[in-house]
C-alpha cells in the first residue's frame, strides 16, 4: 500500500472510531486514539494524529465537528453526526410502530440506524416502543413490493399483480381465481399503519392495500394512464373522506356533537370544517364530505349519544337502518 493510500485509510479509520466510540460523555485522548488505530491495524504517531484531527475538522461540507474537551479526563469526540440522537429515536419508534415491517426486519433496520451514532448512544435506541394492538407482519416480501411500486411510479409505467384476502386457513388467497390486476400507479400513501397504492384503472382512481398485493411486476415500455384525473386529485382529502379505507357514496354529512367531542372531530376532519355552537350551549354542528359506509356508521355509533347524524335525510335514514339491524341481531 502506498503512503498516500495508507494515509487515506488512517483518516477513514480515525473518522469511524470518532463516530462510533466517542460522544460528549466519552471523549478519547490522543494516546487512546493511537491505541484504537493500532487495534485496527493502523500504526500512527501522536503528532500525526493531531494533524489528522485538524484535517478531518477542515474537510469541506463535513456534516460533523470534532470537539476537544479540555481538562482532566478530556479528549476528542465527534458531534453533529449525520443524525441527531433525537432524530434516530424518532426513526426507531417509526420502525417499531410499523406493523408491516416484520420483527426480524425491524431488528435489522434498528441495528443499521444504530451505526449512525456512537456505541454508547446506540444503547438508547433500544426503545421497546409499545403500540397497543399492533401485530407485526410475518412477511418480508412487502418491502420489495413497495420498492417495485416506487420504481414503476418513478418510471411512469404500469404494473400487474394479484390481489388477495385472508381466508379461514390464515393464508392469503388471490381474488377472482388469481386474475391479474393491471393498473397505472400514481402514489403510495400511509394510513393506519398500512401502505396503500393509489392507481388509475377502469376510468378512475382506486386504492389497493399493498400488503395484499402479490407478484407485482413492472411493465416496461408501457405508459401510465390517468394523468388528467390525478392532476385534479387531492390525496389528503381522499383519505380524510374514508373510514377504515372503505369506499362509499360521497355525501356532505352534518353531525351534531356534544362539546366534549370537539377535539375528536378536529382530529378526524382537521380544522377546515366550521364548528357551529348550538343554542343549548352544550352541542355544536359540523359538516364534512364523507364517503358513507358501514365503517362510518360504526365510527359514529362509537360515540354513543354524543354524536348524531343530522343530515342529509338519506344518510340519517341509513344510519337508523343500520342500528335497527344491529338491534335485531342482539335481541
Amino acid at each position: 500500500m502506498s503512503r498516500k493510500e495508507g494515509q487515506k485509510r488512517k483518516l477513514l479509520v480515525l473518522l469511524e472510531i470518532l463516530a462510533r466510540e466517542t460522544d460528549e460523555k466519552h471523549p478519547l485522548s490522543v494516546p487512546q486514539l493511537v491505541e484504537k488505530l493500532q487495534e485496527h491495524g493502523v500504526v500512527a504517531e501522536r503528532k500525526s494524529v493531531y494533524d489528522d484531527l485538524n484535517t478531518l475538522n477542515n474537510l469541506p461540507d463535513a456534516k460533523y465537528e470534532i470537539v476537544q474537551q479540555r481538562g482532566r479526563g478530556g479528549g476528542y469526540y465527534m458531534t453533529e453526526a449525520p443524525f441527531e440522537l433525537a432524530e434516530l429515536k424518532l426513526l426507531v419508534d417509526a420502525v417499531y410502530a410499523s406493523k408491516f415491517i416484520t420483527a426480524r426486519k425491524s431488528k435489522i433496520l434498528i441495528d443499521k440506524l444504530g451505526q449512525f451514532t456512537s456505541t454508547y448512544r446506540q444503547e438508547e435506541l433500544d426503545r421497546k416502543v409499545l403500540v397497543s394492538g399492533r401485530i407485526k407482519s410475518t412477511d418480508e416480501k412487502i418491502l420489495y413490493t413497495v420498492d417495485a411500486l416506487h420504481a414503476a411510479i418513478t418510471a411512469g409505467e404500469q404494473v400487474t399483480f394479484k390481489y388477495c384476502d385472508w381466508n379461514l386457513q390464515k393464508r392469503m388467497a388471490p381474488r377472482h381465481d388469481g386474475q391479474l390486476y393491471r393498473v397505472s400507479p400514481w402514489v403510495l400513501v400511509w394510513e393506519n399503519g398500512n401502505y396503500y397504492l393509489i392507481a388509475y384503472t377502469e376510468g378512475r382512481l382506486k386504492h389497493y392495500r399493498v400488503d395484499k398485493m402479490q407478484n407485482v411486476h413492472q411493465l416496461p415500455d408501457t405508459t401510465r394512464e390517468g394523468a388528467g384525473e390525478y392532476a385534479n386529485f387531492d390525496v389528503n382529502t381522499y383519505m380524510q373522506q374514508m373510514f377504515g379505507m372503505f369506499n362509499g357514496p360521497l355525501k356532505r354529512v352534518t353531525l351534531q356533537c356534544e362539546n366534549r367531542f370537539a377535539g375528536a372531530m378536529i382530529d378526524r376532519f382537521g380544522t377546515a370544517p366550521i364548528l357551529t355552537p348550538c343554542a343549548d350551549g352544550e352541542h355544536f354542528t359540523m359538516t364534512a364530505e364523507i364517503q358513507v359506509s358501514p365503517q362510518f356508521f360504526g365510527w359514529v355509533a362509537g360515540f354513543g349519544t354524543g354524536v348524531v347524524v343530522s343530515g342529509p335525510p338519506e344518510v340519517r335514514a341509513e344510519m337508523k337502518k343500520t342500528l335497527d339491524q344491529l338491534q335485531e341481531l342482539y335481541r
